[in-house]
């Protein structure tokens, strides 16, 4: 929370500004299974059958920008097994905890929270709204479901608005969208804008998004309301995917414990995480090392050789020898002189 503060007076929050809020992307992931070793914290699959197992999970919560490669993690939610109750914990309860808590803690950030088909239901929605945050929310509308049926009558009523491209390269692409529907039969009294947005490839290959938001929808801005919800991939792509793939490890198992440090370890992996993605921010040192390294797996892989063999005063010498090179060493043996 200190070190997003410090971003924010710095100023590096506001680079990340889209539709004049912040984005934030939120989804779960899983940092521990295992067939053989769990404990209290741990949520159980196949419960009481022959292949029962134990896993831990992470609700992470990032600030992405549609044309930033880099993200900024906020502090993740665990996914664990709670004290007094007989369920699993879920990201649903775990987006509980953890939107109140974003609000408390930066309680004059306007967000825009970008998630899947898992949250767009009415008590989500609602909670978002009580706590601030706007939303961009996939929608997976049912053929006889109440959006639906709205978004259709309304081409016929001129209350859903329709415009259609084509790119350059010959993609076609449109967009359909409308303000102020009920979001299903049971939430009538829950009002969302809806958008559904489709591209054909040259190639006759097809994309499909929908989503709903609580963003009045017109002619001037719902592409960039598409390109916003689009962004929720980042959490999957740029964060997820790089602290999976790309030497982070976060579903090693560095040791579980008997009840927090699974947890504990994958908290600070993404604590590390962060701390590299401020220095692609901000860093222009860091920024040049990745550049000569080309990947992030080639830059570990250099910092931890000359951490092996080298004594390293301060980061910016590192980053200098990573950056301009430096001078190599002769492996000279120190015999015993009486022999």
């Amino acid at each position: 929370m200190e070190l997003h503060r410090t971003l924010q007076q710095q100023g590096e929050w506001e680079q990340y500004k889209f539709l004049g809020k912040y984005l934030v992307s939120m989804d779960g992931t899983g940092v521990y299974s295992s067939s053989n070793i769990s404990c209290s914290e741990c949520c159980v699959k196949n419960k009481g059958k022959d292949n029962e197992s134990y896993y831990h999970q992470l609700l992470a919560a990032v600030m992405v920008h549609p044309d930033k490669k880099t993200v900024l993690p906020f502090y993740p939610e665990a996914i664990t097994h709670q004290d007094g109750d007989n369920k699993n914990d879920c990201e649903h309860n775990a987006s509980a905890r953890l939107i109140p808590q974003l609000h408390k803690d930066f309680p004059r950030a306007e967000f825009i929270a970008l998630q899947d088909t898992l949250a767009c239901n009415g008590p989500h929605i609602k909670r978002l709204k009580e706590h601030n945050f706007s939303f961009i929310i996939t929608a997976k509308p049912q053929a006889n479901s109440l959006l639906l049926k709205k978004v259709l009558a309304g081409l016929d009523n001129n209350t859903t608005q329709e415009m259609r491209f084509t790119r350059e390269d010959g993609t076609e692409m449109g967009y359909r969208y409308v303000n102020n529907i009920s979001l299903n039969q049971t939430h009538r009294d829950l009002k969302v804008n809806f958008i559904d947005y489709w591209e054909i490839h040259p190639n006759r290959k097809k994309f499909i998004y929908a989503c709903v938001t609580d963003i009045p929808l017109t002619a001037d801005n719902v592409a960039d309301v598409v390109r916003a919800g689009r962004t929720r991939w980042k959490v999957e792509n740029e964060t997820f995917n790089t602290l999976k793939n790309q030497g982070y490890n976060l579903e090693h198992n560095y040791g579980h414990g008997e009840k927090y440090l699974s947890t504990v370890f994958a908290t600070l992996t993404l604590l590390a995480f962060f701390l590299d993605q401020i220095q692609e921010t901000s860093c222009r040192y860091f920024q040049a090392a990745r550049d000569r390294q080309h990947t992030r797996t080639g830059l570990w892989r250099e910092i931890k050789a000359l951490f092996y063999t080298h004594y390293i005063s301060d980061w910016e010498q590192l980053y200098a020898a990573l950056i301009w090179g430096h001078e190599g060493s002769q492996l000279v043996p120190r015999w015993n002189n009486t022999r």
